[in-house]
């Protein structure tokens, strides 16, 4: 059969996210790029994969047939790469990392750098995303492997296909216009009747923040739910509201604020997150070493 492992993965991606369209969002295609794959791979079996119920495309019999196949053949060439990386005696080869803003704008610029100077075979392509969707891209096959967020209130569901590492942890504080208060620490009990900026309740980072709020007995009054951290900052110093910042954050962008300890233990976990099955790539390991060394130089300080 005359087809390519990008098709294969679509059709893949399209019996876990049910729709063409999320199958593009966690493969980084259009959603016209995804029905092209498929209509490729129809062409190529010489039978219909798909089949429209309602306003939704449901996979035929002989789609889910080849589906179940697909993934034992991506093993395969998945342990294929890893043989062919073995053989070559040295670190070479393209990876491909998904990464949030921060990371893009604090660890990954030192990390390729080293790269360039470890492994000068080892070419690093990178692209940016959404926090949350990192792990369906490494689970997806999208990416070979993600800088993510890990949260111990609200932690990622383990997959076992997937192996999550923590690089570091960071402890949250709190960032509040300059004046509002007086005192170097503050409980989360005592925000009760502040403005709070934050993310959608859906996203892992405004559930932690809720969950930690909520375990402190008061319900944050989120007014402005805003999921770039730059804009959050911009808003604090604008006086609009209060939130949760770490190091990491703050450098992300120059701000004029005040910074509060938590009385309360609040973290989140920078992560490095691949297939359990690219552990023994040469070439996965060599970036996971780099990405390591890499975060421990920007460890928060003991509190």
């Amino acid at each position: 059969m005359d087809w390519t492992s990008s098709q294969l993965r679509s059709l893949v991606e399209l019996t876990r996210r049910g729709t063409i369209t999320a199958v593009a969002q966690a493969l980084g295609y259009t959603p016209g790029g995804v029905s092209q794959q498929i209509a490729a791979l129809e062409k190529a079996t010489g039978m219909e994969l798909l089949q429209r119920v309602g306003r939704r495309v449901e996979l035929t019999d002989a789609g889910m047939t080849l589906a179940r196949h697909a993934e034992r053949i991506l093993s395969t060439e998945a342990e294929a790469v890893e043989a062919l990386e073995r053989s070559r005696g040295e670190i070479s080869g393209v990876l491909l990392v998904g990464l949030f803003a921060t990371a893009a704008a604090e660890i990954l610029p030192l990390a390729l750098q080293r790269v360039r100077e470890a492994h000068p075979g080892l070419a690093v392509h990178s692209r940016d995303m959404d926090v949350d969707e990192v792990y369906d891209a490494v689970a997806s096959g999208a990416v070979d492997l993600a800088l993510g967020l890990d949260y111990p209130d609200v932690p990622i569901p383990r997959d076992p296909a997937l192996r999550v590492m923590q690089l570091y942890g960071e402890r949250f504080s709190l960032a509040v216009p300059t004046g509002w208060m007086d005192g170097e620490e503050i409980s989360l009990a005592d925000t009760q009747n502040l403005v709070w900026i934050l993310p959608s309740a859906d996203s892992y980072y405004g559930r932690a923040v809720r969950t930690a709020c909520r375990r402190a007995g008061i319900e944050p009054d989120v007014q402005h739910e805003v999921t770039d951290t730059a804009a959050t900052l911009a808003l604090v110093e604008a006086g609009i509201g209060v939130s949760t910042v770490t190091n990491l954050m703050l450098r992300l962008r120059a701000s004029r604020f005040d910074v509060v300890r938590l009385r309360e233990s609040v973290e989140r976990h920078i992560v490095v997150v691949f297939r359990s099955s690219a552990e023994r790539r040469p070439t996965v390991a060599a970036l996971v070493d780099v990405l390591r060394a890499v975060a421990g130089a920007r460890r928060d300080p003991p509190r």
